[in-house]
């Protein structure tokens, strides 16, 4: 027990004395960046999975050109895609409550005072801008002779849509998908700038206590490449997994062919 406890000691004094990076310091508050990845994640994947709820009907209604929603559609893509979600989460947090009726309106005191709230709704929103217009791509890059094989078969459109037209939509779309997931998990450490003890919250809040440079966003870097690395594995294998029919055949010997024939 003395040589572990003297070990122990020879490590934080390395740590703190000689390391350019005090690691037993981190090792102490490991606790506060896992709480903050676990906000990162629940942020992310309620906002990836509400937005994709919201896009979906939206992605319909600009791939079939619906007269209407279309072009309210188009509009609100283009809001929040050409406006940086910084800003976007800036004009709900602090611009809301400027506003005398949302203060005395039934949302402020439970939901739209919150700043996890705020972060959420801006989040939901602009991955949904995204999603909607992959989403819409994809749609729209189903193939003709699926469709057609769907209606010989006397599928209703509802039946088409759900059966067909989705699922194909939702197999092409996963790369990009996967592209928006990051999107989202990197551009969620904008949360901290509005109180959220998220990764980047935990890491601010290392360096603030203890006076220090890097050592709190170092570690936060370390756990957002540990799950984007995680997400990005799973995503390959969704990938082999329902996009093995688009991968090109490996080419056979024609001349062998022949010869057996």
């Amino acid at each position: 027990m003395e040589q572990e406890r003297t070990f122990s000691e020879y490590l934080r004094s390395f740590s703190e004395e000689t390391s350019p990076l005090d690691f037993m310091l981190i090792y102490d508050h490991l606790d506060q960046f896992f709480y903050g990845a676990f906000v990162t994640m629940e942020l992310t994947f309620l906002a990836l999975f509400l937005g994709g709820l919201l896009a979906i009907p939206m992605a319909i209604a600009r791939a079939y050109k619906t007269p209407i929603l279309n072009p309210v559609i188009w509009s609100f893509t283009y809001l929040f895609r050409g406006t940086p979600l910084l800003v976007q989460l800036y004009l709900i947090y602090y611009g809301l409550g400027q506003f005398e009726a949302v203060r005395e309106s039934f949302l402020w005191d439970p939901i739209l005072s919150s700043p996890w709230w705020c972060v959420l709704i801006a989040f939901v929103l602009n991955s949904s801008a995204y999603t909607t217009e992959f989403l819409r791509g994809s749609i729209e890059t189903i193939p003709v002779g699926e469709i057609e094989a769907a209606k010989a078969c006397g599928l209703t459109p509802f039946a088409r849509m759900r059966l067909v037209v989705l699922p194909g939509a939702f197999r092409r779309a996963l790369p990009a998908y996967s592209n928006e997931v990051i999107f989202t998990i990197h551009g969620s450490a904008i949360a901290s700038l509005v109180t959220i003890q998220d990764l980047l919250g935990a890491g601010r809040w290392l360096n603030g206590r203890y006076y220090l440079a890097y050592e709190g966003f170092v570690t936060a870097m370390v756990f957002y490449m540990a799950i984007v690395f995680i997400i990005t594995r799973i995503f390959r294998i969704a990938e082999k997994r329902y996009l093995a029919h688009l991968r090109p055949r490996e080419t056979t010997d024609v001349p062998a062919l022949v010869a057996q024939s």
